[in-house]
């Protein structure tokens, strides 16, 4: 699987533990701030989705179905985050 990512020239973004990097033999990751904050976004934005059943139990069996699902999903969070921002 890494030699996959290698040639796909995928990164990697999740930071290194303190007590990994003594292991790595020279092969040292820098970690770049503004990758993981985008990678941190897509994470919660899945983790929320996880929420909805339907989405997370992929109740819908076609992919047409169920990608209809996860936009009505999202237009629910989407209005939702609008009608508590008018609020304040």
């Amino acid at each position: 699987m890494r030699w996959w990512l290698r040639r796909q020239h995928v990164r990697a973004a999740i930071p290194q533990r303190s007590d990994q990097r003594a292991r790595q033999r020279g092969r040292a990751v820098r970690f770049d701030r503004d990758r993981d904050r985008r990678r941190n976004v897509v994470e919660r934005c899945v983790g929320w989705l996880k929420e909805c059943r339907r989405i997370a139990t992929r109740f819908e069996k076609l992919a047409l179905n169920y990608l209809a699902m996860v936009k009505l999903a999202m237009i629910q969070r989407y209005l939702r985050i609008l009608d508590s921002s008018d609020g304040a």
